[in-house]
């Protein structure tokens, strides 16, 4: 688990620092997840019906959304393949494993795009954007580094209701 990026932590730019932010959330969620028994990865707590299992597989597809369809312009064969019928969705086939080392290989996709790009760098035109102008790449990151938060924070109610771990 890296250390939670500490706002008084030297950084070599604001790359770097969003990036930090989303390693953390990225591995807190997979913490999370992995402190949970099997049976609560699969089950919802919630109202709104989504299990931490789907939620994994959210972020991986959120990212790969923004970064490779939406930054980087790439056709992706199955951008929204997180959802079916309305609402998130996990194959009682997909491991837990499975989904840990997809999430990831697109955060190390992730690293490697924002090192190689400057923040003020505009998205390729594209489906992602829905004929808006395409958002720079510190906008895509900010999104991400928010998603992740807020997910995280859900997470943290399911995984305490769950009998799971509590607190960052």
């Amino acid at each position: 688990m890296p250390p939670f990026p500490e706002p008084t932590a030297p950084a070599d730019g604001r790359a770097e620092v969003f990036l930090r932010y989303l390693d953390y959330f990225r591995e807190s969620v997979l913490v999370k997840v992995d402190g949970l028994a099997e049976q609560e990865r699969r089950a919802s707590r919630l109202p709104s019906g989504w299990t931490p299992l789907e939620l994994l597989k959210h972020l991986r597809h959120v990212e790969l959304r923004w970064i490779e369809w939406g930054f980087q312009g790439r056709a992706v064969a199955d951008p929204w393949g997180d959802w079916r019928d309305g609402r998130w969705y996990v194959a009682p086939e997909e491991s837990f494993a499975e989904l840990t080392a997809a999430l990831r290989a697109q955060g190390a996709h992730t690293r490697a795009v924002v090192e190689g790009a400057d923040l003020a760098a505009r998205g390729a035109p594209g489906p992602r954007w829905e004929g808006a102008d395409p958002a720079t790449l510190e906008r895509v990151m900010f999104h991400l580094v928010q998603e992740y938060a807020r997910h995280l924070g859900h997470l943290d109610i399911v995984a305490e209701l769950a009998g799971g771990p509590v607190g960052e």
